[in-house]
């Protein structure tokens, strides 16, 4: 079954910390440090999160381009679990990023945001890098504007995760009806934000995308 994986994109860390406390009693599975926290807050947002629920895979969502190496460690050294690198830095930026997380026990997320040829660009990658996982992250407004649904992006993992071994990721306004869409095709990882980090009751929210998608 897919895991659940919340972006905590907000500037506050004690919204953060709140909203990430509520998913964990909800069952939530993965902790996203968003861009926005990081660049707010700093990597103690990734060490908080780490510190408070040690029992959660918990993401720096570093969306590094550059200095692959350095930015990797750092997270890695507070506690980060995964780390995430753009498909569109240097190839020689994601080895370095993935090199790194071999060396310090972690794991690289590829964040596929405005690549055009998705998938030769994920085989690529792979076969000159090889990432952990791999996520087709599509905003809202590119969904809206270029007529890319829900059953797009499922085919994209699909032939993905037949052309080679990697785990895919899929975000970008996932609320609890097309994440039952997701999950009845096996995506591997739902990253949500808005439906959870926006919702009144984060708790409840994330219970009801848990239930949407068949773990409960």
């Amino acid at each position: 079954m897919p895991l659940l994986q919340v972006a905590l994109d907000v500037l506050c860390l004690e919204e953060a910390l709140k909203i990430a406390r509520l998913c964990v009693e909800g069952g939530i599975d993965i902790l996203e440090a968003g861009t926005p926290l990081i660049k707010e807050e700093g990597l103690r947002a990734v060490s908080l999160l780490k510190s408070l629920f040690p029992e959660k895979i918990v993401v720096a969502d570093t969306k590094t381009m550059d200095a692959g190496a350095l930015e990797a460690k750092a997270a890695f050294n507070v506690g980060a679990d995964v780390v995430t690198v753009m498909a569109l830095a240097g190839v020689e930026t994601i080895r370095e990023v993935v090199e790194t997380a071999k060396d310090m026990g972690g794991k690289v997320m590829v964040d596929m945001m405005n690549v055009d040829k998705v998938v030769e660009k994920a085989v690529e990658i792979y076969e000159k890098c090889g990432p952990d996982l791999i996520c087709l992250h599509v905003g809202v407004d590119v969904q809206k504007r270029r007529g890319i649904d829900v059953s797009v992006l499922i085919e994209e993992a699909e032939k993905i995760r037949k052309t080679i071994p990697v785990k895919v990721a899929v975000a970008g306004g996932i609320n609890a009806k097309t994440a039952q869409l997701f999950a009845e095709k096996g995506i591997d990882i739902l990253v949500v934000g808005k439906a959870i980090i926006g919702s009144q009751d984060p708790k409840a929210a994330t219970i009801e995308i848990l239930k949407s998608m068949g773990r409960i």
